[in-house]
């Protein structure tokens, strides 16, 4: 589960799933290969040197992030699925933390088979965008300010998957953690939470009803209504504190509920159990992909800048949804939220595999 997601200012896009190849690999190095080794279409073999940016990027960071993938327990789905004897091997092969940076890349190359990623009309340009986690303001009991439950999934033997937003604050589906304004909560993932007399809270997400998403700011959209300054996300948050009826509505038009458990560890934890690193953290769509694979973007941040680095995808979210689509993760707190609420810009992916991995099945 997604941090603090941004993109529900803008409807995200969406992609139809294409069927992939009928062939099984057999690995040419002698390393067991997945009975679904199969390249989809969308994916195109390429060199190091088609990745714009490549030899300028300090990737020592992004093989720190990816130490962080070899302390989790990979879920291989999706349909880009890298041979897991192959990616746990790379694990064990990994550079020290003091390697420098020729050292390091020259690792990925020796490593990693790169593979331009397009979306099934055979573009190469996706969106992406970005996300934080926040720093808010909570309560510990009810009050006007803080109206909204935090829960913990229900021990009680409750189901809650598919049921409404509405009807679990309604009927209190879960165990009241905190208490927090209605439209802070819409868009929270993991974040940290200050209580009335300044103490600390950190929660991560536990788990959520399954149910679509349906974000405030394209909600505003919808409806014609403009705030002042726009649709940003900090636009929409100032303008609906501004109008609690109008945010308590959106907010109920929102059937996606979002569980969250306290958590003692103040670093912040994406969907796959582990921290995730900023700036170097990407949340991808599972249902094409697998977490934990290297992954190069070639965008632009809000300044117009290029960013061209290698991340690695360890975090999803409900929005995120196409081949050519990913959310970078700027941090967490107020600089990160400057960075992550202006994020929308075009560009390209490049996604690694262990470099032994065979897609096509060889014709000898």
């Amino acid at each position: 589960m997604k941090l603090r997601k941004l993109c529900y200012l803008l409807p995200a896009t969406c992609y139809l799933l294409s069927g992939c190849g009928d062939v099984t690999a057999p690995s040419t190095a002698g390393t067991r290969t997945e009975n679904n080794a199969v390249r989809p279409g969308q994916l195109k073999k390429v060199s190091y040197g088609d990745l714009p940016g490549w030899r300028d990027d300090d990737v020592r960071y992004a093989l720190k992030a990816f130490r962080n993938t070899c302390r989790a327990k990979i879920n291989y789905s999706g349909r880009v699925i890298p041979d897991r004897y192959l990616l746990e091997e790379k694990c064990q092969l990994m550079p020290s933390e003091s390697a420098d940076i020729p050292t390091v890349r020259a690792w990925f190359e020796s490593h990693f088979q790169p593979y331009q990623v397009y979306d099934d009309s055979g573009k190469t340009k996706g969106t992406f965008t970005g996300y934080y986690s926040p720093v808010v303001n909570a309560c510990r009991t009810q009050t006007a300010r803080c109206s909204a439950p935090i829960m913990d999934v229900p021990t009680d033997g409750r189901g809650y998957k598919g049921v409404t937003s509405q009807t679990i604050v309604r009927n209190r589906i879960g165990r009241v953690l905190y208490w927090i304004d209605p439209v802070d909560l819409q868009d929270m993932g993991s974040a940290t939470l200050i209580l009335e007399d300044g103490t600390r809270v950190k929660l991560n997400v536990a788990s959520t009803n399954d149910l679509p998403f349906n974000g405030i700011g394209g909600q505003l959209m919808k409806r014609g209504i403009r705030p002042p300054d726009g649709y940003g996300m900090k636009s929409v948050r100032a303008y609906l504190k501004q109008n609690p009826a109008l945010g308590q509505e959106l907010v109920n038009n929102n059937p996606r509920y979002v569980y969250y458990r306290e958590s003692s560890n103040f670093d912040v934890v994406g969907t796959m159990g582990i921290p995730i690193s900023k700036i170097r953290t990407i949340a991808v769509d599972t249902s094409i992909y697998t977490l934990g694979l290297p992954v190069f973007i070639d965008t632009y941040l809000s300044d117009n800048s290029k960013f061209q680095r290698l991340m690695v995808a360890q975090d999803t979210g409900g929005a995120i949804k196409g081949w050519v689509r990913a959310d970078i993760f700027f941090g967490v707190g107020d600089d990160a939220f400057e960075y992550a609420h202006a994020q929308y810009a075009s560009g390209e992916m490049y996604i690694l595999m262990p470099k032994q991995y065979q897609y096509v099945k060889p014709t000898w």
